[in-house]
């Protein structure tokens, strides 16, 4: 069995999706990994719409996570996951994607949004990653 993919790994995989640009972003902890707030665990999570969802469909596995109403595209073994909405919460997904930040050629959801998500969430992982947030604001 082959090593887990590496953060940059996994960033050059959703790159080489080669999904429309204005039709997805990257969410949930991404934006704290690509900026070094926290390290990687074991995802991806892609926000999208559009054409840019038809062409995830297309290229994963459709799957409904548990014990939520969300159906998610899964890839790469479900390192990367596709959806259309999320599982915390009712974020306006257009807001999410035309406010993204563009961060080494990938469009991430703003960190306040990501602040909003994680808030609502409120698992143990998602408390640990907004004091992770803070502690990273306060070096800026």
């Amino acid at each position: 069995m082959g090593s887990s993919p590496s953060t940059s790994d996994l960033f050059a995989h959703v790159r080489a999706l080669e999904l429309p640009l204005g039709g997805y972003a990257v969410f949930g902890s991404g934006p704290l990994i690509v900026r070094g707030i926290i390290p990687l665990a074991n995802d991806l999570d892609v926000v999208s719409r559009g054409p840019a969802w038809t062409q995830a469909c297309a290229l994963g596995t459709m799957v409904r996570l548990e014990g939520h109403d969300v159906e998610v595209v899964s890839l790469l073994d479900g390192r990367i996951t596709v959806g259309r909405s999320w599982a915390y919460g009712a974020p306006n997904i257009d807001d999410l994607i035309d406010s993204a930040e563009v961060i080494d050629n990938l469009p991430f959801v703003r960190l306040e949004h990501v602040v909003a998500y994680k808030e609502i969430a409120g698992r143990p992982k998602d408390i640990d990653h907004l004091e992770a947030l803070r502690q990273w604001e306060l070096r800026q």
